[in-house]
């Protein structure tokens, strides 16, 4: 290459370095402050850039801002939270019913206020998820949702789960689908308790969606 086109080129090639290894991570948060990329410690880069070039397509918004400040606890629980939310065995409409089922359970405005759009675009029934916000039992459920229903909503309010509504599920599922069901309710309460802790904004404009249960 000729010399001068060479030494031309080393400037544009140090910027596009430096905008790689300095993302514009777009953080949100309340009480724990927005990060920005040069602040973050090799620990913390680490979870950030593994996060970047997971399956969320560089979205970087809900409990990462939080997490961050446990990196590495932080980059294996969002690795366990695309597994469960892109890989899991259940299919996309009913994890997207067990996901809402947990926000209501830990009112978690803005995991509601995500997963909502997701679950309909999903395809889930709009009545199904009106009935959920509004702490009532679905009135029509095909069997598939009335059994993840069940599952998760005996899990998360009685702690347990009966005979009857762990077997329906394995009957569909089997017992990988009862785990990642497990997995999914687990994963995204750890989710709804970060962002309720730091109090996360919804975007601007949006209103909460979820009201106190009596």
């Amino acid at each position: 290459m000729n010399r001068k086109i060479l030494l031309a080129a080393i400037p544009a090639l140090g910027f596009v370095f430096l905008a790689w290894t300095a993302p514009q991570l777009n953080l949100r948060g309340d009480r724990f402050k927005p990060l920005v990329y040069e602040q973050l410690t090799a620990p913390q880069k680490a979870m950030i850039d593994h996060l970047l070039a997971g399956d969320r397509g560089g979205s970087t918004t809900g409990p990462f801002n939080v997490l961050l400040r446990s990196p590495e606890m932080g980059d294996l629980a969002q690795q366990l939270g695309a597994q469960l939310r892109f890989h899991t065995s259940i299919p996309r409409k009913l994890n997207e019913l067990a996901i809402l089922i947990t926000g209501r359970y830990w009112m978690a405005q803005y995991e509601w206020y995500s997963h909502h759009k997701l679950a309909l675009d999903a395809g889930l029934d709009p009545a199904i998820i009106e009935a959920v916000a509004t702490g009532k039992r679905p009135g029509s459920m095909q069997p598939e949702e009335a059994a993840v229903y069940e599952f998760c909503h005996e899990l998360l309010e009685t702690k347990q789960v009966s005979d009857a509504a762990f077997r329906e599920v394995v009957n569909r599922f089997g017992e990988r689908g009862a785990v990642d069901l497990i997995g999914v309710t687990g994963y995204y309460s750890l989710v709804s308790m970060a962002l309720n802790v730091d109090r996360y904004p919804l975007p601007e404009g949006a209103k909460p969606e979820l009201k106190p249960l009596q």
